[in-house]
């Protein structure tokens, strides 16, 4: 029987060619990989909270802007208005309602829920007319 070398063979970096798996297996590629994922998910988080705040704006605006209209019919013998900048010109609101996206908000009258009141729309990211998108 021949004789069996007992000798470890030593193998530098640049010759163990392991490819894209082996590197994420070794501790800075691992590392590398956390951030990454830390990185991402921060991203994910933070734009969902963006969102959030600006449909909690929208619904804000939405309410400040029903009150106004509800006190401009209170005023005017429930007459609708013709739109929402005529509730801010009559001096109900200090300035023209705006959503979270920087979009104005729409006035319909008479409303879709109640068809002897009113209602105000956020038209919603996409700024598209009652959209599938739009705030209530």
């Amino acid at each position: 029987m021949p004789a069996r070398s007992n000798h470890a063979r030593v193998f530098f970096p640049w010759e163990r060619r392991r490819g894209l798996v082996g590197w994420a297996l070794r501790a800075r590629g691992r590392i590398t990989l956390s951030v990454i994922a830390v990185l991402v998910l921060l991203v994910v988080v933070v734009r969902r909270e963006r969102q959030s705040a600006a449909v909690r704006a929208t619904r804000a605006a939405i309410t400040d802007a029903t009150r106004a209209v509800a006190a401009y019919r209170a005023a005017n013998g429930g007459k609708c208005p013709a739109s929402i900048e005529e509730v801010a010109r009559g001096g109900y609101m200090l300035d023209l309602p705006v959503d979270g996206w920087s979009h104005s908000l729409r006035l319909v009258c008479p409303g879709r829920k109640d068809p002897k009141g009113f209602d105000v729309v956020s038209d919603g990211p996409d700024g598209e007319p009652f959209g599938l998108d739009r705030i209530e």
